[in-house]
């Protein structure tokens, strides 16, 4: 495992924002597990979201990891995601939930309501220990199917990810290859 809950702690100043928004790209878009004050549908800009990550905590083991999404840099376009706003107490929480190579990013959030807010985002950057990078969608489909950890099987992330999005009626065509893929993996 990467812990990066210590150095998540010193990132960034949290506490000079005037509100603290969280933006959900992935499971947070439907497992929302922490109190929030607030909560809007949102987008970030420049960003596309993979499944890049190693999971050795929640949906894999460090014997058979699973993956997990993280965001990638890609000029003009548009990431879909929930934003919450949450206070400061919540990032103990958070932490702990996005530890494994994740570092909190401050990052400009347009909310659904028109409004851009600085927030905070948890990405897996390339030269995390926990990124495992780009793979094809076969490959990416055969760990995922093989995975499952603490919090379940892997492709259930997908799953429910894939479902969360078009109730909001987004298309990811890199989340509904990989749920294709695993579809006919389970026939």
């Amino acid at each position: 495992m990467h812990d990066t809950q210590s150095v998540n702690k010193s990132r960034i100043n949290i506490d000079a924002l005037d509100e603290i928004w969280v933006f959900g790209y992935g499971s947070l878009i439907y497992k929302v597990d922490f109190p929030y004050l607030e909560k809007q549908t949102a987008t970030i800009e420049g960003w596309e979201r993979r499944f890049w990550m190693g999971s050795h905590d929640h949906r894999g083991t460090p014997e058979k990891p699973g993956r997990v999404l993280t965001l990638h840099p890609v000029k003009n376009v548009e990431c879909f995601g929930v934003a919450y706003k949450i206070t400061y107490e919540e990032f103990d929480h958070l932490d702990h939930r996005e530890k494994n190579g994740y570092l909190r990013e401050l990052i400009d959030i347009k909310l659904q309501d028109g409004r851009t807010i600085p927030g905070v985002v948890y990405i897996g950057h390339a030269d995390s220990p926990a990124y495992f990078g780009p793979s094809d969608i076969a490959a990416l489909a055969r760990q995922i199917f093989n995975s499952s950890g603490p919090s379940g099987e892997n492709r259930d992330y997908v799953f429910d990810l894939a479902n969360a999005l078009r109730r909001y009626n987004v298309k990811d065509e890199h989340v509904f290859a990989i749920e294709r893929a695993l579809n006919t993996l389970s026939i």
